[in-house]
């Protein structure tokens, strides 16, 4: 991956009909900042050495801090350091594709906002600010939910769930609310004690576990803890990257949850047994994790530091059964049971498997013990008074 040069500074996929990937980048570059879009390569896991589309912002701009893509892969948010929020819109295919910006008015000249977040079922969206205002509005109509300006002292990181009922937010003070996305209703402050700071957020979104995942910091100690978001709760916590998170994610499925830190380790977790499989140390050395995000289809992890740019890794997690392999196996038991039955029919007694008449014995007469012709004896065939 080439581009035009720069240090990036945030990205994100996007997920395009036809299960094709792509991945857009903000740099930070003199005299103008850009947005790069790349082609992603499931073979080689491997971005493409230049950008399929490009859009150049004005100086006035500043330098994008944050990507957003929306669900349906058609359009993207990006936040710049002056403030600005910019619309992004694409259009065509892979091998000609066309992006166009617009403004997004209700969010301009608002103040930096480091965290936007679109909700599971693209309706709403949310922008949270480093002035600590939060505000919540309708997509695409851009209607005004919430606007809350003293949300939190300055927001570090924000999650819809799954269902799109709620958006978790947390502030720097180490704070954390929930809020009803359909009208802004604050719902309840996490309970913490007074050692811990809750910093990252992520709802569970494999559609089985309704449960909301924080990063916590317990005097020293790092851990990762889980709340039942039906109670609001704390229903365990455990140890998973051992040292400071910066950053957070969860697959689209559900599966794996993933952390960065601010010195450039990634580990990722199966969230069903909590287990670390794959962890990749020194991946962006000495800096903090600036993206951490899932493929959308692959078994891969797009991250992205100031110094180190762009990376997309393979993980070493189990390997995920394909939609012909779960075909194949059923053919296979179908063509095993097939077999089974077949020789249990061929050695069994069974009613239907008739001998053939030229193998038949002679039956022997029955007699009845007696004389055979004592009125008083009974016939085999006839009802026995008892």
């Amino acid at each position: 991956m080439e581009g035009g040069g720069g240090s990036v500074t945030c990205g994100s996929w996007i997920r395009r009909p036809e299960n094709v990937n792509l991945v857009v980048l903000g740099k930070s570059r003199t005299p103008n900042s850009v947005i790069e879009i790349f082609s992603f390569d499931p073979e080689t896991t491997s971005l493409s050495p230049s950008p399929l589309a490009m859009h150049e912002l004005e100086e006035s701009e500043g330098e994008p801090i944050a990507i957003v893509v929306h669900p349906s892969g058609d359009d993207f948010v990006c936040s710049t350091t002056t403030g600005v929020c910019k619309l992004f819109e694409l259009y065509g295919h892979e091998a000609n594709l066309k992006l166009f910006a617009k403004e997004l008015f209700p969010l301009n000249d608002v103040g930096q906002q480091k965290c936007l977040a679109f909700s599971v079922d693209g309706a709403r969206f949310a922008a949270g600010g480093v002035d600590g205002h939060l505000r919540i509005l309708e997509w695409p109509s851009l209607r005004i939910i919430l606007d809350e300006a003293r949300a939190h002292k300055s927001i570090r990181d924000m999650d819809f769930s799954l269902d799109s009922e709620f958006l978790a937010t947390t502030s720097t003070d180490g704070s954390a609310r929930i809020w009803k996305a359909e009208d802004g209703v604050p719902v309840i402050t996490l309970a913490r004690n007074s050692n811990e700071k809750i910093e990252l957020c992520r709802f569970s979104k494999d559609g089985t576990k309704p449960f909301l995942f924080c990063t916590v910091q317990k005097g020293d100690k790092p851990v990762t803890v889980v709340y039942d978001i039906s109670t609001w709760n704390k229903i365990g916590h455990k140890g998973l990257l051992r040292k400071p998170a910066c950053i957070m994610s969860v697959s689209l499925d559900g599966k794996y949850l993933a952390l960065g830190s601010k010195d450039g380790d990634i580990c990722v977790v199966e969230v069903k047994k909590m287990k670390v499989w794959h962890w990749s140390k020194r991946l962006h050395p000495g800096t903090p994790i600036a993206t951490l995000g899932f493929c959308p289809s692959q078994r891969v992890v797009l991250t992205t530091s100031g110094e180190w740019g762009a990376m997309v890794t393979k993980l070493n997690v189990p390997a995920d059964w394909k939609e012909w392999q779960i075909y194949l196996l059923l053919i296979g038991l179908f063509l095993a049971s097939a077999v089974a039955f077949y020789i249990f029919f061929q050695n069994s007694d069974s009613f239907w498997n008739f001998p053939s008449p030229s193998k038949q014995a002679a039956r022997p007469k029955m007699e009845l013990f007696g004389d055979p012709q004592s009125d008083d004896q009974w016939s085999p065939f006839e009802p026995l008074d008892m």
